[in-house]
């Protein structure tokens, strides 16, 4: 990732006034991040003299040149974030595009090249593309198509549903100087979401990944078993979203089964391995006769002194110690 080219000053930022979705809100957020536009003044506006006047449009015009203009409702617009994603951009997306790179910098000053890179392609995967694809009208899937049921709606607990009530309502104060007021209350919001999730991965997210490697790669030593199938982290951290990509890496899908690490209290956990990021289902769970019980009769039953849990549907337990929470796992392999 290389670094940007100093702009001009950005003085004045223009998007469309009225109704407000979540891509302006959080376009406009992302542009005030940056130096040049710290100061920025931002008109919402569908008059093209308005947009004559500011030096960056986002939103409206019809335009898009990547420099000044940067609207996607023009019909011969077709712009993605690179040729691995097909979604086309809205404008928080052609914001990101152009200006993301340096923007994580600011949010996070102190990471080596190759995490830049991983950063910016990660927090477009997997926030500022959703983004994109709803505000273009693209479902994540079609359940009548698929021919599923939805079990509960989510749609008011989604950000750009959050956003979308935002607007002032038919039947409250609808002036100009109003949805402005609102306009800016969903950009703040929208934006420390933003910042808190780049934060989270350049901060925790990405330094857990060269824990869970390492683990991975000491497998051997802290499986006894012979399967290498366990793992032992160093110190607790978001493992299992790193695990898969890391098996992958490693040629080695669907091979670990259990991790282990210390929690707060200093006691362990032997967790199992959802067979994804998104499931409740385990590759391996804890052994069946062991589920539920707890303390001594857990530990009378196992045949291991200092046992502490094992959850009733098998996908966790405890232990005092790192040996007993080992014991759980190595008695739990197939």
């Amino acid at each position: 990732m290389s670094k940007r080219v100093k702009m001009a000053p950005i003085n004045k930022i223009c998007t469309h006034s009225g109704s407000f979705h979540a891509d302006e809100a959080l376009a406009v957020y992302m542009l005030r991040l940056l130096p040049e536009a710290k100061d920025a003044v931002v008109v919402r506006s569908r008059e093209p003299e308005k947009w004559e006047e500011a030096d960056i449009v986002v939103d409206v015009s019809g335009k898009y040149d990547g420099i000044k203009y940067f609207d996607h409702h023009q019909r011969e617009f077709s712009e993605t974030f690179n040729d691995v994603f097909k979604t086309k951009l809205s404008s928080a997306g052609l914001i990101y595009k152009h200006f993301g790179q340096e923007i994580i910098r600011i949010i996070c000053p102190v990471l080596s090249e190759d995490s830049y890179d991983i950063l910016y392609n990660k927090v477009y995967k997997e926030f500022i593309e959703s983004l994109d694809a709803n505000d273009n009208g693209i479902n994540n899937f079609d359940a009548e198509e698929l021919g599923v049921t939805r079990r509960f709606s989510d749609k008011n607990i989604t950000i750009p549903a959050i956003i979308s009530r935002m607007n002032p309502s038919w039947n409250e104060d609808c002036s100009p100087g109003k949805f402005d007021e609102q306009f800016f209350k969903a950009s703040k919001f929208i934006g420390e979401c933003f910042v808190n999730l780049v934060e989270s991965y350049g901060k925790s997210w990405l330094p857990a990944k060269d824990i869970v490697r390492r683990a991975v790669l000491n497998r051997d030593t802290a499986d006894k078993s012979g399967g290498s199938s366990i793992i032992v982290l160093d110190q607790f951290c978001p493992w299992k979203e790193h695990l898969y990509e890391v098996e992958k890496e490693l040629n080695i899908e669907n091979t670990i089964l259990f991790v282990l690490f210390e929690d707060s209290s200093g006691s362990w956990r032997v967790s199992t391995v959802p067979v994804s990021s998104t499931s409740f289902k385990f590759r391996q769970g804890l052994l069946e006769p062991l589920r539920g019980l707890r303390d001594e009769e857990l530990s009378k039953k196992a045949q291991v002194e200092g046992c502490i849990f094992v959850h009733a549907s098998g996908f966790i337990g405890g232990a005092k110690s790192k040996e007993a929470a080992l014991q759980l796992a190595y008695m739990s392999l197939p």
